[in-house]
């Protein structure tokens, strides 16, 4: 290879100056061929003395994969509901914080109002004794109408948009029994 010779002469204080290495190619070994990658031992693989073998399966293992594959069906049905409905329930757990921030700083007149209305539908539901129809009819009825008596805005609004969405289902109810009605009685 290369022999390395220095030719510097200085003082010990002068450590820092710059000074010239000379290299210089050995004389006296001889020239010998470069190995080539495959011929290092270190990447040379052996023949016919490293095999793979399979270990056989334990008891324990087999019945660990038995219940896996049992229970892959359930789990995968669980993840799906899980992530259908984590959305929602976190739009639902932050509207019931925001609910709660405005409650806590709720406008004058707001609570006694909430109040009035609450007990309308109490009284709803103390006058639908013995009927579930009542039951279901009566307390949010009385509640929207005591509702409608503190914001009559909102009131009309919502009569507004509730109307046209009851005209909406029942074209498209009359649409729906129309076709029945042609498929069926046209055949005749």
């Amino acid at each position: 290879m290369f022999k390395v010779i220095q030719r510097s002469v200085r003082p010990a204080s002068l450590s820092l100056l710059t000074f010239k290495v000379y290299a210089s190619q050995k004389k006296e070994s001889p020239h010998k061929t470069s190995l080539k990658v495959n011929e290092l031992s270190l990447y040379s693989v052996p023949e016919g003395q490293s095999k793979y073998v399979e270990e056989p399966r334990t008891q324990l293992e087999e019945s660990i994969s038995h219940l896996r594959q049992y229970c892959e069906p359930y789990t995968s049905w669980c993840q799906e509901t899980y992530s259908q409905t984590e959305p929602k329930m976190q739009s639902l757990v932050q509207w019931g914080l925001d609910s709660y921030e405005y409650l806590q700083n709720a406008p004058p007149g707001f609570l006694p109002r909430l109040g009035v209305i609450g007990f309308a539908g109490v009284v709803g539901l103390l006058l639908a004794r013995g009927s579930k129809i009542k039951k279901l009819v009566y307390p949010p009825s009385f509640m929207g109408l005591a509702a409608s008596l503190y914001y009559p805005q909102q009131a009309i609004i919502f009569a507004q948009v509730s109307g046209e969405k009851l005209y909406d289902w029942g074209l498209r109810g009359y649409i729906v029994i129309e076709d029945l009605w042609k498929e069926n009685f046209q055949k005749l």
